[in-house]
Formats: C-alpha cells, structure tokens, sequence
C-alpha cells in the first residue's frame, strides 16, 4: 500500500515565554485553516499526514515537536497542564486562533488535555494512546503491559529512567513487531518508512528524554476531566489496531460528551495517513460548526 508522504513546506522555531524553544512544521498553503498535530510516540514534527489532501482542503496542518523531542527543549518533570501552555503560546504566537487539533497515538492525551484547556475549536483522536491506567482495563490489558503501567504507578521516576534508555531503532523494531499485516503494508512503503525513521532519529535527538517524559505521562492516570470537554471530538480506530486501545475507544467515548467513535475495517494503527482525507474533512466541519 502506497501513503503519500511529503517534506514539510515550511519549519520553525518559536521561543516561549521560559526562553525554551518549541519546534514546529507545515503542510499546505500558509493562509489555509490551521490544523494542529499532536503527533505520535517519539516522533518529530517532520512526519505530517494528509500532504496530497491539505492543499484541495484549505488545511494550514501545523504539526508540533514536544518538549525534548525533535529540536523542542526538554523540559524535566513537565505535566499535561505545560504541555497546553505551551500550545497556547503557539498559537498565539504562529497567528492559529482556536485551531482544530488531532491527537495521533501517544500524542491523543495531550490532545485531550488541548480540549480540555479549550484551546481547540474540535478535536480528533486517531488511533490514539488511552488512559490503560484506568480501572476499567485493569484485567483487559495484556501481562507486559500491565507490568509497565504498575510500574509506572508505583515508581514514576524509574519509569522514565527505563524508558529513557530506548532509543529510535528499538522504537521501530517495536512498532513492526506490534503491528498487523495492512499496517506493516503503509510502514514499510519506502517513502514512508524513510520518514517515519527520520522522524524517529530525530524525535530522539535529546536521547529519549522527551520520549520517556511522554511515556510515564500517557501511561499513568491523567490528571484532567475528559467530561470538561465541549468540542465536537471524532474519535478514529483501525479495527485491526491491537496496540492503542483496549477497546478501540469505545470507554473513552463515553467519557467525552457528545464524541463520535468510528471504526475503520481493514486497518490497523496506520488510519491517520490511510484516511487522512475523512478524518480532515470531518474535523473541519465540526468545527465550523462550532465557531
């Protein structure tokens, strides 16, 4: 399967209010309606999606490096609560106004904590990391995974510590061992895979600092209420994707008011850039809708 994947047409940095640098890229045309990108587990600004829809669109995808990861500083011991500051500075200062926001894999919490914050005008989760912490998945969750977020619960700091010792190799070698078939056919696409692993080396330029932060954060309990989210919110899983979600989101959603919960057939974690254009085109008349 062959994914369109393009080289931002535009890269940045924006200096905050602490002197800390926050990394930024863009896809399509500079005066289209922002979109915002949380992107996904230790990758940098560089992987997009959607490039061959952003432009018909009228989509301004703007896609963010989080602290310690790509050129962003680290920031040690930063919460959700930060993260959201941080966007609010962003976008102020890159002129977005309340943009939409999509939340990719281990970058969906701190979409939610966005919408929380009521930063986004609408919000899309897709195939996003979900709260595994909570009780409700305590025997759902497969025994490795229960062990890392016991761990995680009990001892955080040497949580991050374990985490911090991956590195991008391991990262990939992780995601082909966990991921079905028709994922596997978008990740190894030569286009892809090429930047996906630049993405990867340089969401790991700090070492895995900003990784292992996200890590510790995404997978203990979050501390915002879902339920103080008032933006449409499309939530998006692959019926295939055996990694995110227990239950593909089906919890999350009702948990945030009035969300919509779609499940692809015939795909896995590699949704976002499989069906960029309906998960765009939806999130752009929600929040039309909500201006």
């Amino acid at each position: 399967m062959s994914v369109f994947i393009e080289d931002p047409a535009r890269l940045g940095e924006e200096r905050l209010s602490d002197g800390r640098s926050l990394g930024w890229a863009e896809w399509g045309p500079p005066d289209g309606v922002p979109v915002l990108l949380c992107p996904g587990a230790a990758t940098s600004r560089w992987l997009g999606f959607g490039a061959d829809v952003v432009q018909a669109l009228g989509v301004r995808l703007v896609s963010v490096d989080r602290p310690g990861l790509g050129v962003s500083t680290p920031a040690p011991g930063r919460s959700f609560g930060d993260f959201a500051d941080d966007i609010r500075q962003l976008t102020a200062l890159r002129g977005l106004g309340r943009p939409p926001v999509v939340g990719n894999s281990q970058g969906a919490p701190f979409a939610l904590a966005c919408a929380v914050e009521g930063i986004a005008s609408a919000l899309a989760v897709v195939s996003g990391a979900d709260e595994v912490a909570t009780p409700e998945f305590a025997t759902a969750l497969p025994p490795d995974l229960r062990g890392l977020v016991d761990r995680t619960a009990s001892d955080p700091a040497g949580a991050e510590a374990f985490f911090a010792g991956l590195g991008a190799d391991a990262m990939w070698d992780m995601v082909m061992a966990g991921s079905p078939a028709c994922d596997l056919a978008v990740y190894r696409d030569p286009g892809f895979a090429a930047a996906y692993r630049r993405a990867l080396a340089e969401g790991f330029a700090h070492q895995a600092t900003g990784y292992a932060r996200d890590t510790v954060l995404a997978m203990g309990r979050w501390p915002f209420d879902l339920a103080r989210i008032a933006v449409p919110v499309d939530i998006w899983y692959g019926e295939r994707d055996t990694s995110h979600s227990p239950d593909n989101g089906a919890l999350l959603a009702t948990r945030i008011p009035g969300a919509d919960r779609r499940v692809v057939p015939d795909i896995g974690g590699a949704v976002l850039w499989t069906h960029a254009e309906p998960v765009l085109t939806s999130l752009l008349r929600k929040a039309a809708a909500n201006r």
